[in-house]
């Protein structure tokens, strides 16, 4: 029988799934089984539980026929659980190394109590951490155990079930069950720590509390809310059916109204139609329960009271905080109102549902994945009229024929901004684009990601230089859709963008051209970049360092490279976009490519073109790699400074260990993989195939059509399907031949 059963519901929390199962299994304590109920969840959690499950046989998953709530979730959980103590643990929470460890000895050292009570501390999504404000009661109480009158202070901490673990004999003995609905702790704890005989305590930090920017159930607008009344009704009855609990009824009766007025006054809890009703509720349940004797307490007192005298009092209190900031506030007021007048005359014009508005690369042209949807559009929903957001006239110029478009921030941008029932990016828009209701905001993203990104970036000060994170998450508050191309791209933008989004499994409309693209796809690229007829030709795409000011760092000696692969062989170079216009070409490469040494495609307006006229890409930590994998052509890793990289900007796994193609991490291992020829060999095929398994997941060359008809048009259309076809490159079929 184990100490522990660990009980892990779980819904939608596919991002942070890993991570609360890792430190969980992690644990130096190892004498607990894991029961993770999948709640039917939508996302990929049934697939994660079963991945943990298949390699710890500590971890036994159920997926639940249908969705029950969280309560019941963990009710599932409990008949299957044989340990000595029952903990339930939320499935975006984490525990702290050596937690168990800590539980189990105070447990034995205070000879098993019924409930075993543990701090916590609160995780924010910026990066800061807070302990318990109230966690000294943990010390104050003592060492013994005791119940909860002899230390009613007990209960001042927050009243939730996953800060405790319960012996299970005590539950079993008590029928304690979960209710459905939200609130579902609060006629749980209150019920089991008023019966409970004996109470320990632990004063140390045991779990992470996570605190999500968006996603908690009970920061979501919704009636939902006015569940709290039912579950203090049962609070209630079970006093009621325990005599001996009777003297808690004013206790009770006062955390009831506390609580009640607490969801009241939070804006984003009850819908403001809704708000009356939900008061008058409170006050009826107040006057139910309400003691014989005793006076009210004076801030409960204006639940004698009627709604239009809360109201007042509210809008009393905020004036008097609006008064004693408003010094500085006047001008920002000012120009808010004018901001918020704009934002009404525009409100006003009705949406056009036909209007789609794209830009891409910070409104540099019809480019990357925002651009292959927009031909795409075209083509099958000519109807849809596409506009596109340029930075200046000189951007406009260089836009192929035909294409309308409007100046950024001129009087047409903003315009077709206000009408516009459909907006389409792979970066942010501005911040002074205001989201209208009805309107979609389709995020694509620029690639599949290896290095940290958006919150993640937060413990990361190199990476995050000159990044205003709560800004970038702000804007990222309009997505609808985002698309992702694999699972992996799906949990990272989950967690790194904590917002209200739905992931759309399409795959990257900009790889439609590389899926199952022959070596002649090429050619014409070949052609007008000068490639002699017959090289082979090796794509060299390093991208940018955090650790050096500026980004960039020769990890490679050019001119010699290009010398040592040949006469037969071309190299052309293609720097990170952000290095485009500093001095990185300036130290060498503009040179190189006059003299033609080698050719320098960083100012190729489609990255697609480039990698489909080469042969072989050599590559540091590029996000290309994952697109360029869709070709099926081998991929080298240069991985000289992987050390340096991971602590400057953060990785979400390890390329080097899970490579597309084999590793250099020396310029002489570099040279003598493209010598020897072992670039194109079967270790180099076998390493590929996983890597396009796992990252290629959904890009089926449909991408760009899957957009427009599901997220454009509203049709029926399949997600991105793992079925390709393979893309044979000119240098493997001269492998073959040789």
């Amino acid at each position: 029988m184990p100490r522990f059963s660990v009980i892990v519901p779980c819904f939608k929390v596919q991002g942070f799934l890993r991570e609360c199962l890792d430190s969980l299994l992690a644990q130096s304590y190892r004498d607990f089984e894991v029961i993770a109920v999948d709640d039917r969840s939508p996302d990929g959690c049934g697939a994660i539980l079963d991945e943990f499950a298949a390699r710890d046989e500590r971890v036994q998953v159920l997926h639940l026929p249908e969705n029950v709530g969280l309560g019941r979730a963990r009710n599932a959980g409990m008949p299957h659980a044989t340990g000595d103590y029952l903990f339930f643990l939320d499935s975006d929470d984490t525990l702290t190394p050596g937690a168990l460890h800590a539980m189990a000895d105070r447990l034995a050292e205070s000879d098993d109590p019924d409930v075993l009570v543990f701090d916590y501390a609160r995780t924010y999504w910026w990066g800061g951490t807070r302990r318990n404000a109230l966690a000294h009661v943990l010390a104050d109480v003592g060492s013994g155990t005791f119940t909860a009158a002899e230390h009613p202070e007990i209960l001042d901490l927050l009243m939730v079930v996953w800060n405790k673990v319960y012996r299970r004999d005590f539950v079993a003995k008590n029928g304690f069950a979960f209710p459905p609905g939200y609130y579902e702790d609060t006629p749980w704890t209150f019920p089991v720590m008023l019966s409970a005989e004996r109470i320990a305590t632990l004063d140390r930090i045991c779990l992470n509390y996570r605190q999500r920017r968006q996603g908690n159930i009970l920061s979501t607008t919704s009636r939902k809310h006015f569940d709290i009344h039912d579950q203090y009704e049962r609070v209630f009855a079970f006093v009621d059916s325990r005599p001996e609990l009777a003297g808690w009824r004013p206790y009770l009766h006062r955390k009831m109204g506390e609580h009640c007025l607490d969801i009241l006054a939070k804006p984003d809890r009850l819908p403001p139609s809704d708000k009356g009703e939900f008061f008058r509720r409170t006050v009826e349940m107040f006057r139910t329960h309400r003691p014989d004797d005793g006076p009210v307490p004076a801030e409960l007192r204006v639940l004698e009271g009627g709604y239009p005298a809360y109201r007042v009092r509210r809008q009393a209190e905020r004036a008097g905080r609006e008064l004693a900031r408003r010094g500085g506030l006047v001008q920002r007021a000012a120009a808010g109102r004018v901001r918020r007048a704009a934002d009404g005359v525009r409100a006003r014009r009705a949406l056009d549902p036909r209007l789609v508005v794209y830009s891409a690369f910070s409104h540099r042209g019809v480019l990357g994945d925002p651009g292959a949807i927009y031909r795409k559009a075209l083509e099958i929903a000519p109807q849809m009229r596409g506009v596109w957001v340029v930075r200046d006239e000189e951007t406009a110029a260089r836009l192929p024929e035909g294409v309308e478009h409007v100046l950024l921030d001129s009087p047409a941008y903003r315009r077709v901004t206000a009408r516009a029932g459909f907006f389409v990016n792979n970066v942010n828009w501005p911040g002074a684009l205001a989201k209208r209701p009805g309107s979609v905001h389709i995020h694509t993203h620029q690639g599949t990601p290896l290095k940290y990104m958006a919150a993640d970036l937060l413990a990361k000060p190199g990476g995050r230089y000159q990044v205003d994170v709560p800004q970038m998450l702000r804007r990222a508050d309009r997505w609808d859709h985002s698309l992702v191309a694999n699972r992996h791209s799906e949990l990272v933008w989950e967690r790194a963008y904590p917002c209200h989004f739905a992931s759309a499994r399409t795959g990257s409309p900009r790889n439609d051209v590389l899926v199952g693209a022959g070596p002649e796809a090429g050619a014409a690229v070949r052609a007008r970049l000068g490639i002699p007829a017959g090289h082979t030709v090796v794509l060299y795409a390093p991208t940018r360092r955090e650790y050096v000011r500026g980004g960039h760092v020769d990890r490679i000696d050019l001119a010699r490279f290009a010398a040592d692969l040949g006469t037969d062989h071309t190299l052309v170079v293609r720097l990170h976009p952000s290095l485009a216009t500093g001095h990185a070409r300036g130290l060498g490469l503009s040179d190189l490519h006059r003299r033609g040494v080698l050719i320098d495609a960083t100012d190729e307006p489609h990255v697609e073109d480039v990698m489909l006229a080469s042969d072989v890409l050599v590559t540091d930590y590029s996000a290309l790699m994952f697109d360029y994998a869709n070709l099926d052509r081998p991929i080298v890793v240069h991985a000289d400074d992987w050390n340096a990289y991971v602590a400057s900007r953060g990785t979400y796994f390890d390329i080097t260990a899970e490579a597309p193609g084999h590793v250099s991490r020396s310029y002489r291992e570099l040279a003598w993989l493209l010598a020897s020829g072992s670039w194109r060999d079967g270790d180099s095929a076998r390493l590929r195939a996983g890597f396009r398994a796992r990252f290629c997941e959904y890009d089926d060359g449909l991408a760009a059509e899957r957009v427009v008809r599901r997220l454009l048009l509203g049709e029926e259309f399949p997600d991105g399907a793992a079925q390709r076809v393979p893309g044979p490159s000119a240098a493997r079929e001269e492998l073959a031949s040789t």
